[in-house]
């Protein structure tokens, strides 16, 4: 019994739990005030992510971006910056995996592992500047992130419409077959399911964060930056550093994003009006996942398999997509304010210690 009251006393571990009951409830309200059945449209969507190796290839295949766009988010968060411009950082890593993809001729390994390379940096580059700027200038980062969003999506449909187009599309040439990081075997034993190796250096980015955050110096110095600007400097710690290098971390990470769709899934880049919009899931992943490592690695699983899985309640059960989305907001809604959490938990809480 003790053991129980102590996992119920763990906030940090409950109140995403709580969070994610409460909106899968008031998901299922909604669809019966709608008309719908909650039952079977949670049954469909839970057979469209397990029902066949395809689907499942496809389920992991959607939430790989969204780890990364969160560990973007979170180590920036960290660093008490609020890193909004991933979305700019996408485009400069899917664009500079194109221009590599497109525009050199390597042997197969080698091309693969230059264009993730290059899109790697030219997001993190994207996201220094952020970093410079808020250092050296002290302009707030969310406007100058902004802004950066529209000036890359501008600058790929420039550099597309003039060196890559393909001919009577609107979007760019493909890739090179050499520059795929596609896993040709294991795609064919899922059905055709778009697996690429960015599912593994997906798993190595979220173990990389909590080693360098938890267990290097410059992870100590992120932190305390994080907490106590001034008291950081004061302590001798390099601040505008200490910034610029946190996100050019987190420019790679939301680089990263970009070069998988790039080389792992779509094998070219569309010219579209709008950003992907992965960035700011990347925030709802941070926020859920509590800024950690295996928080965001779960939480990005969680809101993947509900995105790809609200395919199957739209089959399945005639439930409109929208309603999964509104079931993410609940979550992330009561994730943000833990206090309308604890008033559920309190009655049971007292219960126990009353048992106790």
């Amino acid at each position: 019994m003790n053991k129980v009251m102590s996992i119920f006393k763990n906030t940090a571990v409950v109140t995403p739990f709580v969070a994610i009951i409460i909106g899968l409830l008031l998901g299922a309200i909604i669809m019966l005030i709608g008309g719908y059945d909650p039952i079977l449209a949670y049954e469909s969507l839970i057979i469209k992510i397990f029902g066949s190796s395809y689907d499942f290839g496809e389920a992991l295949r959607t939430i790989v971006p969204l780890i990364m766009s969160g560990l973007a988010v979170a180590i920036a968060f960290r660093s008490g910056m609020f890193n909004i411009g991933v979305d700019g950082q996408i485009i400069m890593g899917s664009l500079g995996a194109l221009i590599v993809g497109t525009q050199l001729s390597l042997p197969p390994l080698l091309h693969a592992l230059t264009a993730i390379i290059f899109g790697a940096l030219l997001g993190g580059m994207w996201g220094a500047l952020v970093g410079y700027i808020k250092a050296k200038r002290g302009i707030n980062e969310v406007i100058t992130c902004i802004m950066l969003n529209f000036i890359a999506l501008y600058i790929s449909h420039i550099v597309i419409r003039t060196y890559m187009p393909q001919a009577g599309t609107q979007r760019s040439e493909m890739i090179h077959s050499s520059a795929s990081i596609q896993i040709g075997w294991l795609s064919e034993l899922m059905g055709g399911a778009r697996i690429h190796w960015g599912f593994l250096i997906a798993i190595l980015a979220v173990i990389f964060y909590h080693i360098y955050l938890n267990k290097t110096k410059w992870g100590y110095e992120l932190r305390a930056v994080g907490l106590n600007p001034h008291a950081a400097k004061y302590a001798g710690m390099k601040v505008p550093n200490v910034m610029v290098r946190t996100m050019f971390i987190s420019g790679v990470f939301g680089g990263l994003v970009g070069t998988f769709e790039v080389l792992g899934v779509f094998k070219y880049i569309a010219i579209n009006s709008v950003t992907s919009g992965l960035g700011f899931d990347g925030i709802a992943v941070s926020l859920l996942g509590g800024n950690t490592a295996l928080g965001v690695l779960l939480s990005a699983a969680l809101i993947g398999g509900l995105t790809y899985g609200s395919q199957g309640m739209s089959f399945g059960a005639e439930v409109p997509g929208e309603i999964i989305r509104m079931v993410i907001a609940f979550i992330i809604f009561f994730v943000a304010a833990p206090g309308i959490v604890r008033l559920f938990l309190k009655p049971l809480q007292q219960k126990l210690k009353k048992k106790v």
